[in-house]
């Protein structure tokens, strides 16, 4: 329905989105071979320099977005357990200071605002939990990535098995809520393997998984030297991935993430479900809601330029047609997929004539796509093959 794709939308969903705050620490110890995040091997850091400057953009942001209520606060790299405490705390600070906050989680992790920390497992890091915790932060997101020191060796970790798992019972006793990242499909592992580390790690009792598989990125040390497992052995090792999880009481609620009842990632949840969010330092991104128009915001990834004030951010007005694309492209990832009533609140028109095609009926008969409760979402079969499927969706 063409026509109706030109309805301007007047940003009435603001006061209902999430507001969620990420903030970007670039530097990592080293650089793993398989990243293509944003991070960047420094061998001095101006902490003095960096706090001020963050603590900044906090401010100036705050001056274009009041009336806000935080409902999480991410901070993400690079490695940002290498930030000094007092540097988090500072900006917790500073940021409810400038919004209001969603009250505080309980003792089981309930209500309030989420704010999560990423961290390596590295003995000195980990020496910085309960520094961070007396900080603000309440939620711990560790980068295990694997159980056997062979394999960490292979990824480029700079932390052992033994370490992740004194790190992950340090985080257990200091977190009401804790995540820990798992990269599988990696080099000589079959399903066999993966079944045997993966019930190691669901062994751990964690409330929240993040279970990747390895993709090799254009420009990684891996590009050109790994090879990412074959299209048979994925699907294998996904679907070995989902049943271990169901059935340890931690099912996938997005294609890559796994969480009992209500230990959902908030922040992450603000991405998929397109909600507000800005993003703040070297490389981070935000989509915000200003004056009835959703703006995609950049920053400038070079850390030096970025310190030096250089032009950080770069602002993009999405038209109708990238609200909508973003918001499927996000939203297909989750297991109940998008919410219509949303989709016609964001973009002014109803999901299923936004879709009305025969690429929708041939998904829908396939079994790839359902409906539910107004909800359009992948079935199992159609989250594993969701890039493919979600070229034939969009126009």
């Amino acid at each position: 329905m063409a026509a109706s794709r030109g309805h301007k939308r007047g940003g009435s969903r603001a006061t209902a989105l999430d507001f969620a705050i990420y903030l970007h620490w670039p530097f990592c110890l080293a650089k793993c071979p398989y990243c293509d995040f944003n991070s960047h091997v420094r061998d001095q850091v101006d902490q003095t320099a960096w706090r001020r400057a963050l603590l900044d953009e906090v401010d100036q942001a705050a001056a274009r977005l009041p009336g806000r209520t935080v409902t999480s606060i991410f901070f993400g790299g690079g490695t940002p357990s290498l930030m000094p405490p007092e540097t988090v705390s500072a900006l917790l600070d500073r940021i409810a200071g400038h919004w209001s906050m969603a009250g505080a989680l309980d003792d089981k992790g309930a209500g309030g605002v989420e704010i999560t920390l990423e961290a390596n497992p590295t003995s000195v890091e980990a020496g910085r939990f309960r520094a961070y915790a007396a900080a603000g932060v309440n939620r711990l997101s560790l980068g295990v990535q694997a159980l056997n020191d062979e394999d960490l060796r292979r990824l480029g970790r700079n932390h052992d098995a033994k370490q992740a798992r004194a790190a992950l019972e340090l985080a257990r006793e200091t977190y009401a809520r804790c995540n820990f990242d798992l990269i599988y499909a990696r080099p000589g592992q079959d399903v066999a393997k993966w079944q045997t580390e993966l019930a190691q790690a669901l062994a751990l009792e964690p409330s929240h998984l993040s279970l990747y598989q390895l993709t090799i990125e254009k420009g990684t040390a891996f590009d050109g030297t790994v090879q990412a497992a074959d299209g048979d052995l994925a699907a294998d090792l996904y679907e070995a991935t989902q049943d271990s999880c169901v059935a340890a009481g931690l099912p996938a609620y997005e294609i890559s993430n796994h969480a009992a009842s209500g230990q959902e990632s908030r922040h992450n949840l603000a991405y998929w479900r397109y909600g507000e969010y800005l993003g703040l330092g070297p490389g981070a991104h935000g989509r915000l809601l200003i004056d009835g128009q959703r703006l995609a915001t950049s920053q400038r990834t070079s850390p030096e330029r970025w310190l030096a004030g250089e032009r950080r951010t770069t602002e993009t007005v999405l038209s109708v047609q990238e609200r909508a694309t973003e918001m499927l492209m996000m939203g297909m990832r989750l297991t109940q997929g998008v919410n219509g009533l949303e989709f016609m609140a964001e973009v002014g028109v109803p999901l299923a004539d936004w879709l009305a095609g025969p690429g929708l009926e041939r998904l829908l008969d396939a079994g790839l796509l359902t409906w539910r409760e107004d909800h359009l979402a992948a079935s199992e079969g159609g989250r594993q093959v969701l890039n493919a499927l979600l070229a034939e969706l969009l126009p």
